[in-house]
């Protein structure tokens, strides 16, 4: 029998995503996964932990800043092609309402509208100029407001938070810090996965385990590198 996901208890509330939350989750997964690519290779290959530290500290820093760059970077590009297209559709709504209507009828004919009900749309969004233009901007989604400056924050943050994680135990000086490390990184994981499936149908444990495999394989495969230079 198919699990039904079960309602959340006030269906008036909002129960989307967190804010940032896609941002955050890159940012935590590929922090967590290269620096202890970089801890597990160092590892294989048998060098200091002086340079643990250092190569991972490095990535931290120059990695998270880099993925953060090219998150603020990719939403000013949308948003300079939103405000492009809006001028676009304003300038044909004013210009040829008749082109604008066939294009907005073929929108929600698209979404499956026909007929009386296909016609009954068209004519109650054409009464507010904003959404006709909004609906040919962005289709029949709902349009989301692009935050660049702050999605790259949320997703330094993540990477530098849990990239330091597998650094922990090189810094403090515990007792086979290579194992301490690996399970720290395996909670992180975990952790990340239950977190992306609170707003997932599907069970925390399927998500943490998923997390767990991608990072896993790429910390055995950067093991499996450094083990080629060990010596």
């Amino acid at each position: 029998m198919t699990d039904v996901p079960t309602p959340p208890p006030d269906l008036d509330a909002d129960h989307g995503a967190a804010p940032y939350l896609r941002e955050a989750v890159l940012g935590a997964i590929d922090g967590t996964v290269t620096t202890f690519a970089i801890v597990a290779g160092v590892a294989g290959a048998g060098l200091p932990i002086s340079v643990v530290l250092a190569l991972g500290t490095a990535n931290v820093v120059a990695d998270g800043f880099s993925m953060a760059a090219g998150i603020y970077a990719g939403g000013r590009a949308n948003m300079e092609d939103a405000a492009r297209r809006r001028a676009w559709f304003t300038a044909l709504v004013t210009r040829d309402p008749d082109a604008a209507r066939t294009r907005l009828s073929r929108l929600l004919a698209a979404r499956g509208l026909t007929g009386d009900s296909l016609a009954q749309a068209t004519e109650a969004i054409e009464q507010s100029r904003s959404a006709w233009i909004g609906v040919l901007v962005d289709g029949t989604d709902a349009p989301s407001t692009p935050t660049p400056a702050r999605d790259a924050v949320a997703t330094f943050l993540a990477f530098l938070c849990c990239g330091l994680l597998p650094l922990v135990p090189f810094a403090v000086g515990v007792p086979h810090p290579f194992t301490t490390s690996v399970l720290a990184t395996a909670v992180t994981f975990a952790g990340i996965g239950v977190l992306k499936s609170q707003w997932s149908l599907r069970r925390w444990w399927t998500s943490a385990a998923e997390t767990i495999l991608i990072g896993g394989t790429a910390a055995l495969i950067a093991y499996g590198v450094g083990r080629l230079f060990e010596g």
